[in-house]
């Protein structure tokens, strides 16, 4: 027998359901009938790149939420170009453990109902220290958000939940690394799943390759889709493959390490297989594609580029008689961030001692490659200076001053995979937020330039628009664009889900996209 406590408290969590669920009604109204556009509120926004792709399919971006300063100005400048007051407040960083969404909804003048205001959810929180939070705590944070603001064990999901339960979205998008399926015993994806059932949605997540989406790129990402039950969806698809590439034997092994927990852990309640992608479809979009068309850089071999900050104070223009592939051609025109005069952000980093040794590595060649050919450059200005009648003999300092000057100091036997020349005609790896600081994993294709891919070079690989910009040097625009999700993928999924919220099938697309 229940005690009038406990009957007033489920009364209480009745009636507030019905609210919510009016609340779901009244937006869904609003698009349906009314011909309304969602709009979307981008958490842990970074430069934009999901902003980006759901953008490009008619959702309008109403606000984001980024701690890092120099990624929300990068937000603010692309998706508030009309106005610079209107960059000056969304360029603003913002700490989500501090900042409620009623506080960001009165700040960015969205609406008077805060409950009103959204109606579509992205991002990716980040998953450190998720672990030790446990399926309880996050199925108590859909009643009591505000008890976690402080708890730092996994205080980023948490907040995304927080955001969930009181905005009431009619569809939210969660990305994530693969290893959320699988990290310190816990299946992320299953576990918010299951909390934002309990709340009213239906749920389903999967692995996606950006590569298979038209991205010249081997990222694997999970993403997480729910629909509120309002919507009337009976599922949730994915969007299927647009082209097709044979991933190299890593990306398939990863997969099967952060599916795993699926076996032993969990049952297939959420997770649908990755949509398949087949050989008749396109071959994926090349290295080569995405690059040929972008001016070269070779003025490192003269000895000119020094060391210190890289600033996109230089526009350089496209190389006259160059014809972009169609993949160029949609990076130049992409509509709203059309660019015909060239690019601002295309430098790299000064790495003198190794652009003899980038200019020998064949494509495809990692580091135990890369440290042979050091070796043999080595020798040879041995043999340079002894014709010139300077004996070096070995174990002396001059002969060590001599192989720092050419040999990288990494063992070859423990860092295979820190060097990686691009193969021209296939995606590139995955690119990671540390370009900046070690960008040996992306080294040009073109041994004519020698060098490693610029700022610019980096964002076509993640299929960021050249009109789109990075606010910052070279370092904070790499670190940027690899934390982005690629926004042609981006484009897919958003696809797939103003479908769902609409009730009924997009246009089909246009040659222009992929």
């Amino acid at each position: 027998m229940i005690s009038i406590e406990q009957a007033s408290q489920e009364e209480g969590k009745q009636e507030l359901a019905t609210t919510m669920e009016n609340v779901r009604r009244e937006k869904l109204n609003r698009i349906r009938r009314c011909g309304g556009i969602p709009r979307v509120l981008d958490l842990f926004a970074g430069c934009g790149g999901l902003s980006l792709g759901f953008k490009s399919v008619g959702f309008d971006i109403e606000g984001a939420v980024e701690f890092d300063p120099l990624a929300a100005q990068s937000h603010a400048l692309n998706f508030y170009r009309q106005s610079k007051a209107l960059q000056a407040l969304h360029g603003k960083p913002r700490d989500i453990t501090k900042t409620e969404p009623e506080h960001i909804i009165a700040e960015l003048k969205m609406s008077a109902d805060v409950s009103s205001s959204i109606d579509v959810i992205i991002g990716g929180p980040p998953c450190q220290a998720f672990a030790r939070v446990g399926r309880a705590k996050l199925r108590e944070v859909a009643d009591h958000p505000e008890a976690f603001r402080l708890d730092a064990r996994g205080n980023l999901y948490l907040r995304y939940l927080a955001y969930v339960r009181k905005l009431q979205p009619l569809a939210l998008l969660m990305e994530n690394v693969p290893d959320v399926l699988n990290y310190g015993g816990h299946n992320i994806a299953h576990e918010m799943c299951e909390v934002l059932s309990e709340m009213g949605y239906i749920c389903k997540y999967t692995l996606l390759n950006a590569a298979y989406y038209g991205v010249p790129q081997m990222r694997e990402r999970m993403f997480l889709i729910a629909y509120a039950k309002e919507l009337g969806a009976d599922d949730v698809e994915f969007p299927s493959p647009t082209h097709w590439v044979e991933l190299p034997k890593g990306y398939e092994g990863s997969r099967q390490v952060a599916l795993k927990a699926l076996e032993s852990i969990f049952a297939y309640i959420y997770y649908i297989p990755s949509p398949g992608a087949s050989k008749l479809l396109k071959p994926a979009v090349t290295a080569r594609e995405a690059l040929d068309d972008l001016p070269h850089i070779t003025h490192h071999l003269e000895g000119r580029l020094k060391r210190g900050t890289r600033r996109f104070d230089q526009r350089i223009p496209y190389p006259e008689g160059v014809k972009p592939s169609r993949y160029g051609e949609l990076m130049r025109n992409w509509p709203g961030f059309e660019n015909h005069e060239g690019v601002s952000d295309h430098v790299i980093r000064s790495l003198p001692r190794d652009y003899a040794i980038f200019r020998r590595m064949e494509p495809g060649d990692q580091y135990p490659e890369a440290y042979q050919h050091a070796l043999d450059l080595f020798e040879e200005k041995l043999e340079v200076l002894a014709q010139e009648g300077k004996i070096i003999q070995k174990g002396t300092p001059e002969y060590e001053k001599v192989k720092r000057q050419i040999v990288p100091p990494y063992d070859d036997s423990k860092f295979p995979n820190k060097w990686r020349k691009m193969e021209p005609d296939k995606p590139a790896r995955t690119l990671m937020a540390h370009l900046g600081k070690d960008s040996y994993s992306h080294i040009h294709y073109d041994s004519t330039q020698a060098r490693t891919i610029s700022v610019r070079e980096a964002a076509r690989l993640q299929s960021f628009p050249d009109g789109f910009e990075f606010c910052g040097t070279m370092n904070p625009a790499f670190r940027q664009i690899g934390n982005a999700v690629p926004p042609l993928l981006a484009r897919a999924i958003a696809k797939k889900m103003m479908e769902a919220i609409q009730g009924r099938e997009m246009p089909e697309e246009t040659e222009q996209w992929f």
